[in-house]
């Protein structure tokens, strides 16, 4: 009877508190922190007044949700631990109850109430890399008389920050049930961390493309960095119904060439396959990619099991801007083929050989050399 009274009384609140602030967004600020504090108010007014068994402290996890809204970090910071001050004074001042119970019931709001201010504050963070993505994007566009780069850039950095915001509305949903998801949210917020700061290495590396710059080569392990991208990806390939099945060679020799090069192909190969399937049975949605080795050479495949290529797309493939898709801009495989040469390989695409139809782009990648060689093999473009 407690608890279906606390999830109640907590669900209110939030609505309510949110519900006024979305009817006056233009309320001062120091309005709104005065009806903060009142709401704090009540809520030890309640914690104290009610049974030791009743964690109505719980409830200042929705005043830390609004003050992450509409405040700087250092006032959310204040606004906790006057929060979790507040908990500790109820708690000695409750009158009666079970103490051991009422001490249980206290730890858990505390630390509620701090795990819902440190994600808050993650997700703050998160909003403003993206923030800083996108006005480095600007930047460049600005600057640069380049209409294929200017497209290119657009075209990669879409990829990200349309994950970074897929993956910003599912850390919400999370915090905002009953109790809030923090482990899942917390998932969502590495996925915003790692995809802010794809993007912002995505540009870097376009421009240095423009400026006719070498690949940044280095050793990397190239199973790793497909995993890293099978797990960024994993909120878009939930969202479509498509499967992801890898089947990376084991003990493959260190991949020489630039990592973010090599992870934004794969990230282009993965949504073009998911866009493939459009029309394929939900479950046949399947994409497989593989690593194997080839000599001083290791081999990166992408397969879908959608239509497969008609003998015109065949033809023009890697053509700028040319593309099938209605709202496609025709760029993500003419930069995979550039990314792909610029670092040594190629790229191209077959037939699926199992009869299932659909598609299979291959990718080479060069293996690292001896540590005596890379010093002259760093400079080239391939």
């Amino acid at each position: 009877m407690n608890e279906n009274w606390q999830l109640t009384v907590h669900s209110f609140s939030l609505h309510a508190m949110t519900t006024a602030l979305r009817r006056f967004p233009h309320w001062p600020r120091a309005l709104i922190l005065a009806a903060m504090v009142a709401a704090m108010a009540a809520i030890f007014a309640l914690d104290t007044l009610t049974d030791y068994a009743v964690a109505a402290a719980v409830f200042h996890t929705a005043i830390i949700l609004v003050a992450v809204r509409w405040f700087s970090p250092r006032v959310v910071i204040g606004l906790t631990a006057l929060c979790i001050v507040l908990t500790l004074a109820s708690f000695a001042l409750t009158p009666a109850g079970a103490y051991r119970t009422g001490l249980i019931n206290m730890v858990i709001s505390i630390l509620a109430i701090a795990i819902t201010a440190y994600l808050g504050l993650k997700m703050v963070a998160a909003q403003n890399a993206a923030h800083e993505a996108r006005t480095q994007l600007m930047r460049i566009t600005q600057t640069t008389s380049l209409g294929q780069l200017t497209a290119s850039i657009a075209h990669e950095v879409n990829q990200p920050l349309a994950a970074i915001v897929t993956s910003g509305n599912a850390c919400q949903r999370w915090l905002a049930q009953d109790p809030p998801n923090l482990a899942k949210a917390g998932q969502a917020l590495e996925r915003i961390l790692g995809d802010a700061q794809r993007a912002s290495d995505v540009i870097a590396r376009i421009r240095s493309m423009a400026r006719g710059e070498a690949p940044s080569r280095q050793s990397f392990d190239l199973n790793d960095a497909v995993r890293e991208m099978a797990r960024l990806s994993d909120a878009e390939l939930d969202r479509r119904g498509v499967a992801l099945d890898l089947q990376l060679a084991p003990a493959l020799q260190p991949a020489w060439a630039d990592r973010v090069h090599i992870q934004q192909v794969l990230a282009n190969l993965l949504l073009n396959a998911m866009d493939a399937m459009q029309g394929t049975p939900a479950a046949q949605r399947r994409i497989t990619v593989t690593t194997q080795a080839l000599g001083q050479q290791l081999v990166l495949t992408v397969a879908d099991a959608g239509e497969g290529l008609s003998p015109l797309a065949r033809t023009h493939l890697f053509d700028a801007f040319w593309t099938t898709k209605p709202d496609g801009m025709g760029l993500g495989l003419n930069i995979c083929r550039h990314m792909a040469e610029a670092n040594g390989g190629r790229i191209w695409a077959t037939d699926r050989e199992d009869m299932r139809g659909g598609t299979v782009f291959h990718i080479t990648i060069a293996c690292a050399p001896a540590t005596g060689d890379r010093s002259s093999t760093g400079l080239r473009h391939g």
